[in-house]
């Protein structure tokens, strides 16, 4: 790769070189017809007009120079076009994406698309230019080590450490691109990684240059206490790609349109939970009949065409989605929530396990939503619900339209920001220093 580029710079450098010559060749050395020359065509041919020669080949001379000197400049300005696209786009990162958190990555983070467009195919690529990186972006069932084409010298491992198996799985990408690393066949590695809920990832620390290894970058979910903004950085969990949830572009209607209900719930309400108190409370005056509330008693992976329809008609359909924890405080629905324009009320405390301390960190949990500002409704307990229904009851449409532009644009800029982050980490961290 870095061969191929040397070679395309050198064959620059030199068609620039000969296009330079011939045009000082043209304007300067070029021999030009003379007077001499005219003679040939015999006397009748010079005609004096006052002091002045008649040159009847002094307009094609004219307008042949003006020809050359504009092919001149024609051709340099391509290779100064040339040029400027090899500075710019100075850095090559090829994304394996091995967990589907990488589609919300490449789909709804940088906004990429993917070929084929089945989500069931076996492999799935797309490529965009970004800042002054080229990425490419490949997926799939077919993805497997050592039976796909590495094409840049720096690469993004998007893995799932989320419970033992997984981890088993990811452990062999990150042996395979340590192989590579070994074999001087890429240079860089960066990790976005689907944490456990618990924030249990020390199995991860061995691989991070930091203790000796060669990760040179880690993305990792959830309020992860070694978060440093350094070479740890905590990254948004999105939406359920793994169950094919779509990128939902705003309409008019999403909007200004009145919605049905004031709230919505739909998921598993474990024992001994929040989620309990959350349905008393609910049941109490009647406040279920004011959202749409579809409670299950065990967790189910997938969605069914029908249920799955029900939820984006809750979401579209609901002034509120209410986002109770689970095992952890972050989950898919927050971002669900904020595709269709459905304000989250989140149940904001802390999870049992090794996420973020509260006593270091005071905006956690879901530390990185708050620092960016996210204009969500935070409750610490459910009791406070039937005070934020009430409030909700006496809001006017207008005002409840202002609301979900301003969640859209939030969750758009958030996008966004997210994506702007990434890459100049990575380019910060990929290209080489310019420090003497």
């Amino acid at each position: 790769m870095r061969g191929a580029r040397k070679q395309l710079c050198s064959a620059l450098i030199v068609a620039y070189g000969l296009f330079s010559l011939y045009a000082a060749y043209t304007v300067f050395l070029r021999p030009r017809r003379t007077a001499a020359h005219r003679d040939r065509r015999g006397p009748r041919d010079h005609v004096a007009v006052g002091n002045k020669e008649w040159n009847p080949w002094e307009g094609e001379e004219k307008s042949e120079l003006v020809a050359s000197q504009q092919r001149y400049e024609a051709n340099l300005k391509m290779i100064k076009n040339a040029r400027s696209h090899l500075e710019q786009t100075s850095l090559r990162v090829q994304i394996w994406g091995k967990a589907a958190i990488g589609l919300y990555l490449w789909q709804h983070i940088f906004g990429g698309h993917l070929q084929p467009a089945d989500v069931t195919a076996q492999w799935r690529e797309g490529s965009q230019k970004a800042g002054k990186t080229y990425f490419s972006f490949i997926t799939g069932p077919s993805v497997v080590p050592g039976y796909f084409s590495v094409e840049a010298e720096n690469v993004v491992l998007v893995l799932n450490g989320r419970e033992k198996a997984k981890i088993t799985y990811a452990t062999q990408w990150l042996h395979y691109a340590q192989t590579l690393i070994q074999t001087h066949k890429i240079q860089h590695v960066a990790v976005v990684l689907l944490g456990n809920e618990q924030c249990s990832n020390e199995w991860i620390q061995p691989y991070l240059k930091r203790h000796g290894g060669f990760v040179n970058l880690l993305f990792v979910t959830y309020d992860y206490a070694l978060v440093n903004e350094e070479d740890i950085f905590q990254w948004p969990l999105g939406v359920a790609t793994y169950r094919n949830f779509p990128l939902v572009e705003p309409s008019w209607s999403m909007l200004h349109d009145p919605r049905s209900y004031l709230c919505n719930f739909l998921g598993t309400v474990y024992k001994n939970s929040s989620r309990e108190t959350l349905m008393e409370i609910l049941k109490q005056d009647g406040l279920d009949k004011l959202c749409w509330i579809a409670a299950r008693e065990q967790w189910q992976p997938q969605e069914t065409n029908e249920s799955f329809k029900n939820y984006q008609d809750a979401l579209l359909q609901s002034d509120l989605t209410l986002c109770p924890v689970g095992i952890n405080t972050e989950c898919y629905r927050i971002y669900e929530a904020c595709s269709y324009g459905s304000l989250p009320v989140i149940e904001d405390v802390m999870t049992p396990g090794d996420c973020g301390n509260s006593s270091m960190y005071h905006s956690a949990p879901l530390q990185l939503l708050k620092t960016t500002g996210a204009p969500f409704i935070f409750i610490k307990n459910w009791k406070e619900l039937p005070a934020v229904l009430e409030k909700e009851k006496k809001m006017s449409l207008q005002e409840k339209t202002q609301r979900r532009k301003k969640l859209i644009e939030w969750y758009q800029n958030f996008k966004a920001w997210m994506r702007q982050k990434f890459i100049n980490t990575l380019e910060n961290s990929f290209l080489p220093s310019d420090k003497g």
